[in-house]
């Protein structure tokens, strides 16, 4: 059975000589073939270039195009950071500066960076397209309309409700757009990536996701493709309000327990997706903590409706042999047992965490836990929403990002026993765990720390 072929039996639940396996390869990719994230994301040659380099080390079943979050946010008027080793971020949300959905350029799928992505699935269509799944990345609309609101949206979905609606509404039909022209140019999955919508209670997934993406996923099942939605973050909260959504497949990362996701997808009858631990494994473990972890995977998700992947798009530095011992595991069972039987699991990281004695200390101290506040959009604006409420706090008020792709993050992870990403932290015990606070909550939380202080 040709790769693809498993790949559509477990999109569409049905049992699978094994289970599938889909590296999200975004800039790694362009680390594959020496080339910064900067030229990578901007090259429709590198794009094809870099996954072709991976359907070769990796033995994928499927693989994302282009797994960028903010294309559709540039070309709908944010301006971008870039950076050498992630994808860029946001840093200006028109709608946050007076301006109007009117006033948004017009969102043309044949223009901008989303020319590039459709001009590197067609060629690779014709280079792996019988051979290789090919996801179509989109953003989803909740995340999109937060990249044109900016932090502002928490708020507006309490005072301004309908004019919430009518913007994520808008970036709905923007992701129509996008995944019908991903589909035209040869794409064989439409993923809607909303990591925002994990900041939400089920309630407000139900008024405000639900809608928009469900758009998108009928539009998909109309044109023959199938659909996937990915929800980055501790969304274990929305998970049946997730497995109500008409998407054929749902993927999470590490911080939903997967044989969580499992249950609710077999009750649901959708096929599930993940979720490797991307950091402490995926980047800086290896090969056999690696091969522990897929061994983990696939025992939980089984040869019924699984697809293997990271939990989100691979750090540009990845190295080749995690990711190659990972597809080893996944395409050969009698190594899997070897590995299984003969491998022991280290008993944790050497690296101990930096952390003050919080009481000792003249200011109130936040911590941000994130996975990468340049490179994650939950992570971008819990850090933007921790500055913005220090900045009106009555004493200063110092704030501080630990990324867990780096060991010492992940110890102060530990220490601060932060069980889920983002969190914060305020002196040292969290408070908000992977939700986004409004600001008049956080301002609010932030004092009362100040007053302990006094």
């Amino acid at each position: 059975m040709k790769p693809k072929e498993i790949l559509f039996k477990a999109l569409n639940n049905e049992v699978t000589p094994r289970a599938a396996w889909a590296p999200f390869v975004g800039v790694h990719g362009g680390f594959l073939i020496g080339r910064s994230a900067r030229d990578y994301l901007q090259s429709r040659d590198l794009i094809v270039d870099g996954l072709k380099k991976a359907r070769e080390l990796y033995k994928p079943d499927g693989l994302p195009v282009v797994f960028d979050l903010q294309v559709e946010a540039e070309m709908l008027g944010c301006e971008l950071h870039w950076a050498d080793e992630t994808p860029p971020s946001v840093t200006t949300h028109p709608l946050e500066q007076g301006k109007s959905l009117a006033d948004l350029p017009a969102f043309d799928p044949e223009e901008g960076r989303m020319k590039i992505a459709l001009e590197a699935t067609a060629a690779l269509k014709k280079e792996m397209g019988d051979e290789v799944g090919l996801y179509g990345l989109i953003c989803g609309p909740f995340t999109l309309a937060l990249h044109l609101l900016g932090n502002d949206i928490f708020m507006q979905m309490f005072d301004r409700p309908d004019y919430v609606k009518a913007v994520v509404g808008f970036c709905a039909s923007v992701g129509r757009r996008a995944a019908a022209a991903y589909l035209e140019n040869g794409a064989d999955v439409i993923a809607v990536v909303d990591p925002m919508s994990s900041q939400v209670s089920p309630e407000h997934f139900d008024d405000y996701v639900a809608p928009g993406v469900n758009q998108i996923f009928d539009m998909v099942r109309q044109k023959g493709g199938k659909s996937s939605l990915f929800v980055c973050g501790d969304a274990t909260r929305n998970l049946e309000a997730m497995c109500r959504t008409r998407c054929d497949n749902l993927s999470i990362d590490e911080n939903i327990p997967l044989e969580k996701l499992r249950d609710y997808t077999r009750a649901g009858h959708k096929s599930l997706g993940g979720n490797l631990k991307l950091t402490s494994v995926l980047l800086l473990g290896d090969e056999d903590d690696s091969k522990l972890d897929a061994i983990r995977c696939l025992e939980v998700g089984g040869n019924c409706g699984f697809i293997l992947a990271p939990g989100c798009d691979l750090p540009y530095k990845t190295p080749q042999a995690n990711l190659a011992a990972v597809g080893e595991m996944v395409h050969d069972s009698y190594k899997r047992e070897v590995a299984r039987r003969t491998i022991v699991p280290k008993s944790g990281s050497a690296v101990e965490a930096n952390l003050p004695d919080y009481s000792k200390e003249p200011g109130v101290i936040i911590d941000c836990v994130t996975l990468d506040s340049t490179s994650c959009a939950p992570c971008q604006y819990m850090v933007d929403a921790a500055k913005r409420a220090a900045a009106k706090a009555s004493k200063p008020v110092t704030v501080r990002e630990h990324k867990i792709t780096t060991h010492q993050g992940i110890a102060v992870m530990g220490k601060l026993a932060v069980s889920s990403i983002p969190s914060i932290c305020i002196d040292g015990k969290v408070v908000f765990s992977s939700i986004i606070p409004d600001q008049n909550t956080l301002l609010a939380k932030i004092e009362e720390a100040v007053g302990r202080k006094s």
